[in-house]
């Protein structure tokens, strides 16, 4: 194998990701004893959870919350053990938070088939979190689930990711060299899970969200896909390499993105400012927002395998495209926005608005700051001219 080339996991041929994969099932146990023990996650949850209390007398705080975090785990010895606790909250997070949740397509895939999911990319963490619990209704197995190293500034963070099945893909590498070594271990551990361990992958088609609701593959992510490939064989063909990690495509569509206003924000201050500062616990925040905010209908549509019939990552790039504007189900949000900009008024389907609709969506808009408004509403607007091809590039 030729990515032992970094001194970490030189020394352990044996288990050559192991800075990157998630946690085994043997790990679980210490990382949660020493999870309980972390002061950095205990005071964040006494920040959430007893805020006056962190205030006026911290140690204790953090006792109670350390307490909290070992009866919440007790008895946890499994990945799996793990999920089920964390499943109880998903449930109540899609009943209170959401209006409906559909799932579609799942059914026409192979139960026993290891697939690598790669989707659209609005939410940090619910994208997968939905995939999971799609496939957790069906009663198939969940996924390990690609996060950037950029999302991974804390310790007990990083922990947590990894116990609940992500595994590491590096963003922060510097240097060229450095860069592609990383690559090639991320590649060669995404190969071993589908073809060996037969473990489900979910991976977002583009770094970092798509904030302006134009959804597009970048290709460079299907050229380091099949960078392990192409190490393990020369002769390997492009598409033969495509066909064994069984890539299909997945569409997550929002009635309403309970981040809308901060990516306004971002997208408003780039065009104005020429940048956007990041907050140093604003990702944090996004994933809170993400949860917790109302997001009205969500649906998931799972497409079908990209064929071993592909030439080129752009190729592939295109077909993932297709299928996840094809399978992007578009809501009422959606054509409000585009009526409220006055775009392309014979796109609006005025006929599936009702007054609830317009209600609820004059509600949000009221609540957008008048300069945010025009990057607010193409975040909805946008998927309808996507579906109808009219977005130039």
């Amino acid at each position: 194998m030729t990515h032992h080339n970094n001194a970490s996991t030189a020394s352990m041929p044996s288990d050559p990701w192991a800075d990157v994969r998630p946690y085994m099932d043997h790990e679980v146990a210490d990382v949660l004893a020493k999870l309980s023990r972390d002061n950095e996650l205990l005071n964040a949850l006494t920040r959430f959870r007893l805020p006056r209390l962190a205030r006026w007398a911290p140690p204790l705080a953090r006792a109670i919350a350390s307490q909290a975090v070992r009866r919440e785990v007790k008895g946890v010895t499994s990945v799996r053990e793990f999920q089920m606790r964390i499943a109880s909250y998903m449930v109540r997070m899609i009943r209170t938070t959401t209006d409906a949740f559909e799932v579609a397509g799942l059914d026409k895939l192979d139960p026993d088939s290891a697939y690598l999911f790669i989707g659209n990319h609005r939410d940090i963490s619910l994208d997968p979190a939905f995939v999971n619990y799609a496939l957790y209704q069906a009663d198939r197995d969940t996924v390990r689930i690609a996060i950037g190293d950029n999302l991974l500034k804390k310790p007990y963070v990083t922990d947590l990711m990894r116990l609940n099945k992500s595994f590491i893909v590096p963003r922060s590498a510097r240097g060229k060299r450095a860069m592609l070594a990383a690559y090639q271990k991320l590649s060669s551990y995404i190969r071993h899970s589908i073809t060996e361990d037969q473990h489900s992958i979910w991976m977002a088609q583009r770094e970092g969200r798509a904030k302006n609701g134009i959804d597009r593959t970048d290709p460079a992510i299907i050229k380091m896909l099949t960078i392990a490939s192409r190490l393990s064989n020369r002769d390997a063909q492009f598409g033969d390499a495509i066909a064994e990690l069984k890539l299909v495509p997945v569409s997550i569509s929002y009635e309403y993105d309970p981040c809308d206003l901060q990516k306004a924000q971002e997208l408003h201050d780039i065009d104005t400012k020429g940048h956007y500062a990041k907050s140093e616990f604003e990702d944090i925040q996004s994933i809170v927002a993400g949860i917790t905010g109302t997001k009205g209908r969500v649906q998931l549509r799972f497409g079908t395998p990209v064929g071993a019939d592909m030439a080129t990552p752009d190729e592939v790039a295109a077909e993932i495209d297709r299928q996840v504007i094809g399978g992007y189900r578009l809501f009422p949000s959606h054509y409000l926005a585009l009526e409220a900009l006055g775009d392309a008024p014979e796109l609006v389907a005025r006929r599936t608005i009702t007054r609830e609709d317009r209600e609820r969506f004059n509600a949000r808009l009221a609540n957008v700051p008048e300069p945010l408004r025009p990057y607010w509403l193409a975040q909805y607007a946008n998927p309808v001219k996507h579906k109808a091809g009219r977005l130039t590039h």
